[in-house]
C-alpha cells in the first residue's frame, strides 16, 4: 500500500518556469487542484508527503506549509539517498512509495519507487522509465492525477468521490 508521495517541484508541481521580477524576487505559480489534492492525501486519508527537490526556494517551503507537508528537502543532488532517510525515520519500505519527477535528478528515486509517475512534459528519458505518464502536464494537475489514480488502485474510490462533492 502506498502510504508517502515523493513530490518534485519545478515541473511537477509548477509549470517548471522560475520568474525573477526587477528586485531578483523569484516567484512559481502552483497549481490549486493539485493542492486540495494534496491537503485530502494527508487530512482525509492520513498519509504522508515528502517535497524533494533540487532548488531551494522560500516559496516552496511556504507552500509546504500551507498544505501541512512536514517532509521538505531542498537543495538534494541525490533524492534517492534523501528518501531512503525518510523511509527510515517513518518506518516504510520502497513499496509503500509513489514519486513523480520530471527531470535526470529525478531518475534514480522514480526507479526505486513503487509506483512512478511524471508528468506529460516530463524529458523523454523519465518518460520511459516511469510506470504512468500522466496526462496533465507539470503545474497543470499531474499531481492531483497521481494521487486519483493510486487512491482508485487502493479501493478508495468512493471516499476519493465524497471529498471531491
Amino acid at each position: 500500500m502506498i502510504q508517502l508521495i515523493v513530490l518534485d517541484v519545478d515541473g511537477t508541481m509548477t509549470d517548471g518556469k522560475i520568474t525573477y521580477d526587477s528586485n531578483g524576487v523569484e516567484s512559481k505559480s502552483f497549481d490549486v487542484k493539485d493542492g486540495l489534492a494534496i491537503a485530502a492525501w494527508t487530512k482525509q486519508f492520513g498519509l504522508k508527503v515528502a517535497i524533494i527537490t533540487g532548488r531551494e526556494s522560500s516559496i516552496v517551503e511556504k507552500r509546504a506549509v500551507e498544505l501541512g507537508i512536514t517532509h521538505l528537502y531542498q537543495k538534494c543532488h541525490n533524492k534517492d539517498e534523501v528518501l531512503e532517510n525518510i523511509l527510515k525515520e517513518e518506518n516504510l519500505t520502497w513499496k509503500n512509495v509513489a514519486a513523480i519527477g520530471d527531470d535526470i535528478n529525478d531518475l534514480k528515486m522514480l526507479k526505486k519507487a513503487y509506483l512512478s509517475f511524471c508528468p506529460s512534459d516530463a524529458v523523454e528519458l523519465i518518460q520511459k522509465n516511469v510506470k504512468k505518464v500522466c496526462e496533465k502536464s507539470g503545474g497543470n494537475g499531474a499531481v492531483r492525477e497521481m494521487i486519483e489514480y493510486i487512491l482508485k488502485q487502493q479501493g478508495n474510490e468512493d471516499k476519493l468521490q465524497a471529498i471531491w462533492q
